[in-house]
C-alpha cells in the first residue's frame, strides 16, 4: 500500500531528525529543526488517510439508485419545488455522466410534480447520492404571490439502492397486482388501454404504481424494480437508525421525515442542517453543482465512523 509506505518512510525520517536535534551537533540540529514541522504535519495527514482506509466500504456504494421525489407541504409551490429538485439532480447526473430514466411521474396542474421517480445509473451513484434522503425545504416568493411574501414549502426525497432479484426475494403469492387505464397526460395510446399497474406487497402494505409506459408488461417490470428497492431500503433504514442511536450519527439517521436542508432563495443560501454546512451559491446548486455539499457530507460521515472506530478501540 503506497500510503503505508509513505507513512513508514516519513515516520523514520521524523525519528532521524529528532535524534539529530538531540545529538548536540549544532549544524545537523539546525537542518533537522528546519524540516521537522513539515514532516510532522505530513505524518498527521498520512495517519488520517490510513485510518480512513481502515473504515469498511459501504457495500452499496457502487449500486445504481432509484430517486423518489414527492411534493410535501405547500400546495402548488411544493410541486414546483419537487420539479426543481428533479431538475437539480438531473443536472448533477449530467455532470457525473450518469444515465437517467424516469420510471414513474405524476405531474401537477401548475407544471410541477406531485411525484416523480427516476433511476440513475453509473459509477459510485449511491455513494454520491445516499445522503440526499429526507425533507428538503424551500423559502422563496412564489410566482403566484402578488404581494411578494416569502413562502415556505417542502418536498421529500428518498434515495434507494437499486437491487436485483437475488438481493430481495419477492414472492408472487405476496403480491396483489391491479391493472387499470392510465389517467392524466400521457397520450392517446396510454390512456385508452389498461396499461397502468398497481402492485401491493401484502406483507408490508407497500404500494407501487407505474403508468408511464404504454406496455402493461413494462409498467409491471418498473413497479417491481421500485418495490424491491423500497423493501431493501426498509432494511437499510432500520440498520441506519440503530447505528445512529448507538453512535449519535448526524448524517445517516434512517429517518426519512427529518428536515435535512433549506434552500433560501432571497439570500441565495443553501444550508444542510445535519452538519451545519452553508453555501452561498444557491443558483449554482440548483444547476446541479452539488460537489461542495456532497463532499462535506461524505467527510462528516468519515469523521463519524473514524470516531466510532476509535471508541471501539478504547
Amino acid at each position: 500500500m503506497r500510503v503505508l509506505g509513505d507513512y513508514r518512510r516519513t515516520e523514520a525520517t521524523v525519528a532521524d531528525d529528532r535524534l539529530a536535534i538531540a545529538s548536540g551537533d549544532p549544524e545537523l540540529a539546525e537542518l533537522a529543526r528546519a524540516e521537522l514541522p513539515e514532516l510532522e504535519q505530513r505524518l498527521v495527514t498520512l495517519e488520517a488517510e490510513l485510518k480512513k482506509r481502515l473504515i469498511p466500504r459501504d457495500p452499496d456504494d457502487d449500486r445504481n439508485v432509484i430517486v423518489e421525489i414527492r411534493a410535501g407541504t405547500g400546495g402548488d409551490e411544493a410541486s414546483l419545488f419537487a420539479a426543481d429538485l428533479y431538475r437539480m439532480y438531473t443536472k448533477y447526473a449530467e455532470r457525473m455522466s450518469w444515465k437517467q430514466e424516469i420510471l414513474s411521474s405524476s405531474p401537477s396542474e401548475v407544471g410541477g410534480f406531485k411525484e416523480i421517480i427516476v433511476q440513475l445509473s453509473g459509477v459510485n451513484v449511491y455513494r454520491q447520492m445516499k445522503f440526499e434522503s429526507g425533507v428538503h425545504r424551500v423559502q422563496r416568493v412564489p410566482d403566484t404571490e402578488a404581494s411578494g411574501r416569502i413562502h415556505t414549502s417542502a418536498a421529500t426525497v428518498a434515495v434507494l439502492p437499486e437491487v436485483e432479484d437475488v438481493d430481495v426475494e419477492v414472492q408472487e403469492k405476496d403480491l396483489r397486482v391491479d391493472v387499470y387505464r392510465a389517467g392524466g397526460p400521457g397520450g392517446q395510446g396510454v390512456n385508452t388501454t389498461d396499461s397502468a399497474v398497481r402492485i401491493t406487497h401484502l406483507p408490508t402494505g407497500l404500494v407501487v404504481t407505474c403508468q408511464d409506459e404504454r406496455s402493461q408488461i413494462k409498467n409491471r417490470a418498473r413497479a417491481l424494480k421500485v418495490l424491491r428497492a423500497r423493501l431493501y431500503d426498509q432494511k437499510l433504514q432500520e440498520a441506519q437508525a440503530k447505528y445512529a442511536a448507538q453512535r449519535k450519527s448526524q448524517v445517516s439517521t434512517g429517518d426519512r421525515s427529518a428536515k435535512i436542508r433549506t434552500y433560501n432563495f432571497p439570500q441565495s443560501r443553501v444550508t444542510d442542517h445535519r452538519i451545519n454546512f452553508t453555501a452561498h451559491n444557491l443558483p449554482a446548486v440548483m444547476e446541479g453543482d452539488l460537489d461542495a455539499l456532497s463532499g462535506a457530507l461524505l467527510d462528516a460521515d468519515v469523521a463519524e465512523r473514524l470516531e466510532a472506530l476509535g471508541a471501539a478501540e478504547r
